[in-house]
């Protein structure tokens, strides 16, 4: 299962959304179905946002609202000097998405890939995987 993370600004539309995660998805370097995706993730500030609201609705997932804390000491793969001075983490997507990931599937969590950006540039996503879970 996976977690899909989200950084997007103010003006991000449902649209700008869900191209990201299209994209994200597209990026991966094996096919990964769209219901692979067991939760979407993002700062905590941004998790009322009716864009993302509206997309969790259409997918029928929660959102993990993930606090600054958490974003500014989760590592990145992307280190972006705008979003390190607007957010203190390297990548709001990738750092919310393996935040999450890891506080629900432990430890074994990873990014899978590094955040993508969508074409109109308001909203990133980046898909983090939970740890594998072992037989007993």
């Amino acid at each position: 299962m996976t977690v899909a993370g989200f950084g997007f600004r103010h003006g991000a539309t449902l649209a700008s959304l869900r191209d990201a995660l299209a994209q994200a998805i597209s990026a991966m370097p094996r096919v990964m179905p769209l219901r692979s995706i067991a939760l979407i993730a993002v700062a905590h500030d941004k998790a009322e946002a009716l864009s993302l609201r509206a997309l969790a609705d259409e997918l029928g997932l929660p959102v993990h609202a993930v606090g600054a804390t958490q974003l500014n000491s989760t590592p990145t793969l992307t280190d972006s000097a705008t979003v390190r001075a607007l957010r203190g983490s390297g990548s709001t997507a990738e750092a919310a998405a393996l935040a999450a990931a890891l506080m629900h599937g432990g430890p074994g969590a990873m990014l899978l890939h590094p955040r993508v950006v969508s074409t109109d540039r308001l909203a990133t996503c980046a898909i983090a995987a939970l740890a594998p879970q072992r037989k007993t």
